[in-house]
């Protein structure tokens, strides 16, 4: 539209300036006068059309500034509203994380009343205990009340730590999930491995207060990896004996009703052999939990012969396999079939075949890169282990954070205390 002004407008001017050049030349001045009459009518038209296209420009340029103004006044005023929200937003985010604290303190405070309690009680078996006779029944029970001993102080002086383990995507090495662990230290700070100290806390009913334990931390974990913007998981083992306790599963179930937008994040794992072994009463309150979204994973698997569609029905969404294990039964068969009850499925399709009943499968164990190589082959998708990092106790300041209310833990030290003098 432009390009066509422009032509009509010099056309115009041409139109005119040969205009006053004829009449030049036809009232008797001759040609030459009309010839510049021509040129020197041009030359006026053109600077009357650079005058005029000036202005015009000029009050174009005027408005944008305007305009320009009048949105710079906008962005302000609204950046003022923004900067008033901000600081309201702010305040409000200190006063609920000191009332958070505040909270926490209380409940420490709490948990630590609780602890003594059952200390007492601790203290009061050991010191009535009679001295065993010289012989190798004496020497086990006496190493038995020592290892209650170590416990009792473990719990008493806080000497409770939690780990994580990292679970990565394969080939990509991506965290997307993280497995934690309890861990106690004796009196030496030296860490003892559940295998030394459960059989005491299943003995004295304290396996449901440790879950307890690790759930609210865990919970508290996947909070603080949200704010960081680190959308991972957490597996968090949980033990038989708590799924059916009568006294602790209630309270375990209420408070995950009240954090249910944590079922993506949480991710309850059991081993084979205590999956196989759940009742009727352990199989509901599994589909209860299931009921709210949490998922389940099952761990410690000695055979790759499962019945997926029991897993399937009982939300069980991972399956973890020690890398070992997977190549043995997998890739080192002679010809033979990986699945004695699927003759027909192959080693490469055994991932395939997990995944059509909604459950994927994780390579645990993982200690080489040789593993990995024969693991990729296998389509596995996600793998654990040293390789990609070993399992690294929270920092103090961080559990000093995750600490549980005490009346969650009431009820199950109650109910381990009324165990313990049936027993």
């Amino acid at each position: 539209m432009r390009t066509l002004t422009r032509t009509a407008l010099i056309f115009s001017y041409l139109f005119l300036a040969m205009t006053v050049g004829a009449l030049i030349w036809r009232g008797g001045l001759g040609a030459g006068a009309g010839v510049a009459a021509t040129f020197g009518a041009l030359g006026v038209l053109g600077v009357i059309h650079l005058y005029l296209t000036g202005h015009m420009r000029e009050r174009a340029l005027r408005a944008e500034v305007a305009q320009i103004r009048d949105a710079h006044r906008l962005l302000a005023d609204a950046l003022e509203t923004t900067q008033g929200a901000l600081t309201e937003l702010a305040q409000a985010i200190e006063s609920g994380a000191l009332n958070r604290t505040d909270e926490l303190t209380g409940e420490v405070r709490m948990l630590e009343g609780l602890i003594q309690q059952m200390s007492a009680s601790i203290d009061e078996r050991l010191s009535t205990a009679a001295p065993a006779p010289d012989t190798f029944e004496g020497r086990r029970q006496a190493q038995s009340h020592a290892l209650l001993r170590t416990v009792h102080d473990a719990l008493t002086e806080g000497r409770v730590d939690l780990y994580l383990q990292p679970v990565v995507t394969l080939p990509q090495r991506r965290t997307v999930f993280y497995e934690s662990f309890t861990r106690l230290r004796d009196s030496t700070d030296r860490v003892m491995m559940p295998a030394e100290y459960l059989s005491v806390a299943e003995g004295e009913g304290l396996v449901p207060a440790i879950d307890n334990l690790l759930l609210f931390r865990c919970a508290q974990i996947v909070r603080r990896l949200a704010r960081q913007d680190r959308k991972v998981g957490v597996f968090c083992n949980v033990a038989l004996s708590s799924l059916g306790d009568e006294t602790f599963f209630p309270q375990f179930l209420h408070f995950l009703s009240e954090n249910r937008d944590l079922n993506q994040s949480l991710i309850f794992e059991l081993g084979q052999a205590t999956f196989d072994a759940r009742g009727a009463v352990e199989a509901r309150n599994m589909a209860k939990l299931a009921d709210l979204g949490f998922r389940f994973s099952i761990d410690k698997v000695q055979t790759l012969d499962l019945d997926f569609a029991d897993l399937q029905r009982s939300d069980v969404r991972f399956v973890k396999v020690a890398a070992d294990l997977l190549i043995e039964q997998l890739l080192d068969l002679d010809g033979g079939s990986p699945l004695p009850s699927l003759r027909d499925i192959q080693a490469a399709d055994f991932a395939a075949l997990t995944r059509r009943y909604g459950i994927e499968v994780i390579a645990e164990k993982c200690e080489s890169e040789r593993q990995i190589v024969d693991i990729l082959e296998l389509d596995v998708s996600m793998g654990q282990g040293h390789l990609f990092g070993e399992p690294r106790a929270i920092k103090e300041q961080v559990l000093a954070e995750t600490d549980p209310p005490a009346d969650f833990l009431r009820s199950t030290l109650r109910s381990a205390e009324q165990r313990r003098r049936v027993g």
